[in-house]
C-alpha cells in the first residue's frame, strides 16, 4: 500500500545522512546571518565584526557553506520528490497525491514564513514543485533538459535586466537600524509585525534563486531515476572523483571570485560564482557519499537527523526566535559570529540526540506525520512498534 512508511531497513542511509549533514549548514548561515542579524548587514559593504574570530567566521561560512548547503538541501529535496513518485506508480491518484503533498507544504510554508520566521525556504521549496511535477511525468532526458535549461538561466540572471528591485544602501542601513530596535527589544506582535512588513523586501532574494531550487530538484529527481542513488549501485571511485573534482574545481572557483563575494549585493551574484556554489556542493554530496561506502557507521548518527528534517527545521527557528528576538532573550545583534555559530551547534548536537530517541519509538518526526496525513487524507500510524 503507498501510504504504508518505509521501515528503517528499506531507507537510503546516505539519503538520510545527506540531509542530516546538510541542514547543519543551513543552520549555520540561518543562524549567524538571518536571527543573530538583520539579513541585509551581510548585503552591506562596511558590515564587519571588530572580533578577527568572528570575522573568519563570517568568510569561512560565506565562502563554504552559503548557498551550497542550500544547494544540497534542494538536490536531496528533488531527490525525495521522485521517490514518492516512484512509490505511488501503481496508485491511479499519484498526482493528485504528490499535488496535495506540496499543497499542505506550501500551507506549513507560508505560516513559518509570516508567524515564525520570514528566511522561510518551505514556501519557495513547494513553489518549485509544482514546476518541477509535471517533468517527473515524463522520460530522463526531459529532466536532464529541464535541468540544464533552469540552470542555465539561473547562471545568466546576473546578465539580464533586473525583473525585481533590490533595496538601496541607504534603504538596508536605515531598515538594519529598526530591525536592531523591533527584533532586539520588541514584544511578539511588534516582531510579528516587522517581520510581516520585511517580507517584501526578502523577495528579491527568492527570485534570484528559483531557477537554481528548481534546477536542483531536476538534478536530484534525475539522480535517483538513473539508479546513482539506489543502495544497490556499483559507485566504485566515482563518488571520490566527483568529491574531488568538485571541491577542487567548486573551491577553486569560489576563491577566484572572492572579491566579488564579499562585495556588496548588487542584484545577484556573479555567474561564476553561482556555478561555483552548485560544484562546491556536489562535491560535498558525493564525499558524504564516499565516506558512507568507506565507512558506513561513520556518518550514521546523522539519518535520524535527516529523518526529521522538516521537524527539526521548524524547530530551529523556534529555538533561535526564542534566543535572539525581544520576547525571548533578546540576544539580536548583541553576539558575534562565533558565539552564534556555538549555540547553533549546540542546538544541532541537542537536535541529533532528540531525533534519535523520538525514532527508536516513532515512525515520523511530528511534521513529518501531519504532512503524510495530511497527504493521503488517512491517519498514520505513529508508532514504531
Amino acid at each position: 500500500m503507498p501510504s504504508t512508511p518505509l521501515s528503517p531497513s528499506e531507507r537510503i542511509d546516505a539519503i538520510d545522512v545527506l540531509r542530516g549533514v546538510a541542514l547543519f549548514g543551513v543552520l549555520a548561515i540561518n543562524i549567524v546571518t538571518e536571527f543573530r542579524v538583520s539579513i541585509f548587514e551581510q548585503f552591506m559593504p562596511t558590515a564587519r565584526t571588530a572580533s578577527p574570530l568572528d570575522h573568519a567566521v563570517e568568510v569561512f561560512l560565506l565562502l563554504a557553506i552559503e548557498l551550497k548547503a542550500l544547494a544540497l538541501f534542494s538536490f536531496l529535496f528533488g531527490v525525495g520528490l521522485a521517490i514518492q513518485f516512484e512509490r505511488l506508480a501503481g496508485d491511479a491518484r499519484r498526482v493528485t497525491l504528490l499535488v496535495r503533498r506540496l499543497t499542505v507544504l506550501l500551507a506549513i510554508g507560508l505560516g513559518h514564513l509570516f508567524l515564525i520566521w520570514n528566511g522561510d525556504i518551505l514556501t519557495e521549496y513547494a513553489l518549485a514543485g509544482f514546476i518541477a511535477l509535471p517533468f517527473l511525468l515524463g522520460p530522463r532526458w526531459l529532466l536532464a533538459a529541464g535541468a540544464l535549461l533552469f540552470l542555465a538561466l539561473y547562471l545568466i540572471m546576473p546578465l539580464l535586466p533586473q525583473v525585481v528591485s533590490w533595496p538601496t544602501a541607504t534603504w538596508m542601513a536605515d531598515h538594519i537600524a529598526e530591525a536592531r530596535n523591533v527584533y532586539g527589544a520588541g514584544n511578539f506582535w511588534d516582531v510579528l509585525a516587522f517581520r510581516i512588513r520585511e517580507v517584501p523586501s526578502i523577495f528579491p532574494l527568492h527570485v534570484f534563486v528559483f531557477p537554481r531550487t528548481v534546477a536542483l530538484f531536476l538534478f536530484g529527481a534525475l539522480a535517483w531515476r538513473t539508479g546513482i542513488l539506489h543502495p544497490s549501485a556499483a559507485y566504485g571511485r566515482l563518488p571520490s572523483i566527483l568529491a574531488v573534482v568538485g571541491v577542487l574545481v567548486g573551491g577553486g572557483l569560489t576563491v577566484a571570485v572572492e572579491g566579488a563575494a564579499l562585495g556588496p549585493f548588487e542584484g545577484g551574484r556573479l555567474p561564476v560564482e553561482r556555478l561555483a556554489a552548485v560544484v562546491l556542493a556536489s562535491g560535498y554530496g558525493a564525499a558524504v557519499i564516499g565516506l558512507m561506502r568507506l565507512w558506513p557507521g561513520f556518518l550514521l548518527w546523522a539519518a535520524p537527523l535527516g529523518r526529521m528534517a522538516f521537524t527539526n527545521y521548524l524547530a530551529q527557528s523556534v529555538i533561535f526566535g526564542w534566543i535572539f528576538y525581544g520576547y525571548g532573550l533578546g540576544l539580536f545583534g548583541r553576539l558575534g559570529a562565533s558565539a552564534a555559530l556555538a549555540i547553533g551547534i549546540g542546538v544541532y548536537v541537542a537536535q541529533v540526540m532528540v531525533s534519535a530517541w523520538w525514532l527508536r519509538h516513532y515512525r515520523f518526526g511530528p511534521v513529518e506525520w501531519v504532512w503524510r496525513t495530511l497527504m493521503y487524507g488517512q491517519r498514520q500510524n505513529m508508532r514504531a512498534h
